[in-house]
């Protein structure tokens, strides 16, 4: 199958697809609800969630295989003999670039550390095993197959841009909360509700900007480096700050929010001139594009490289 139609098929499903599982898995937990009472206390919203995410990770294989990959190669997972030095200097550069946001905010006052601070090296462990799962898979899906994709069929600054917009417009939708029952189409009418962050400008600019330079940076190091791994350790470092930034800091009253952002760290201007002055770090950087893959490796299937 061609690239795009592919690609718009794929997308199509996860999010119609999603919508239409949610109510059905909100239903089945509340069966369940003297079993699994906190899972079943959860919003519907995190419903519509967890049924966008499950689908997009079932429906990757097939799109992947459709596209014609044949080995981790043809997803930019090379292998990863080497390839600790470019996983530690993109950890390196994404833990650094955030940390001088948190310390930044924290340092001026605009956030202070909360004051219960119990199970910390259990929070920690688990913000760092998100960060790695998070990272890898996020990389997989929108860096190796979506700008992957969009590169083979244009020119590959425009895959860049497209593929960064999209990647900050998924991550852009934020909670809606479902009034009344859920019902059949509940899901439907809670996705618009998801993206009215796209109306406000306050929330666009510099939110979405910013998500979209993240997004643009991780598709450079893939385009410059031949491979996922900078990628990889680059959101790692992101994801560990965004998660421990929300767990372990609260905003202060009166705070300058626009421009420090609020406890998701990227939503201010701080986080944009870091972003792009990160930008500017990372193409002074001297990367060595991994070289193409021999005939025999890229016949090699996924499963089993």
């Amino acid at each position: 199958m061609r690239p795009l139609p592919a690609l718009g098929i794929y997308i199509i499903i996860v999010f119609l697809g999603g919508a239409l599982i949610a109510p059905w898995l909100y239903w089945l937990t509340q069966s369940f609800a003297q079993t699994f009472p906190h899972l079943a206390a959860s919003p519907f919203h995190r419903f519509v969630n967890r049924s966008l995410l499950g689908l997009a990770l079932i429906g990757l294989w097939p799109l992947l295989r459709s596209l014609g990959a044949r080995s981790w190669r043809d997803l930019g997972l090379v292998n990863p003999t080497r390839q600790g030095k470019k996983l530690g200097t993109g950890f390196a550069l994404g833990f650094g670039s955030l940390a001088i946001v948190a310390l930044t905010a924290l340092g001026t006052g605009a956030r202070v550390l909360t004051q219960n601070q119990a199970h910390i090296a259990r929070n920690l462990l688990g913000v760092a095993l998100t960060a790695v799962a998070v990272a890898v898979l996020e990389e997989i899906l929108f860096r190796g197959a979506l700008f992957g994709t969009l590169r083979k069929v244009m020119d590959w600054a425009l895959a860049l841009v497209a593929s960064s917009m999209i990647y900050a417009l998924v991550h852009f939708m934020e909670s809606a909360r479902q009034t009344g029952p859920v019902l059949w189409h509940s899901g439907f009418d809670l996705l618009p509700r998801m993206l009215r962050g796209l109306g406000n400008w306050q929330q666009l600019i510099p939110g979405f900007l910013n998500l979209t330079l993240a997004g643009a940076l991780l598709a450079l190091a893939y385009q410059r480096t031949g491979n996922l791994y900078f990628s990889i350790g680059l959101h790692a470092g992101w994801i560990f700050w965004l998660k421990s930034y929300g767990i372990f800091t609260r905003e202060v009253p009166g705070a300058n929010a626009g421009f420090w952002g609020g406890a998701k760290l990227i939503d201010g201007w701080m986080a944009l001139l870091v972003l792009s002055s990160t930008l500017l770090a990372f193409l002074r950087l001297s990367l060595r594009s991994t070289s193409p893959a021999s005939p025999a490796a890229a016949k090699r299937p996924l499963a089993k490289v």
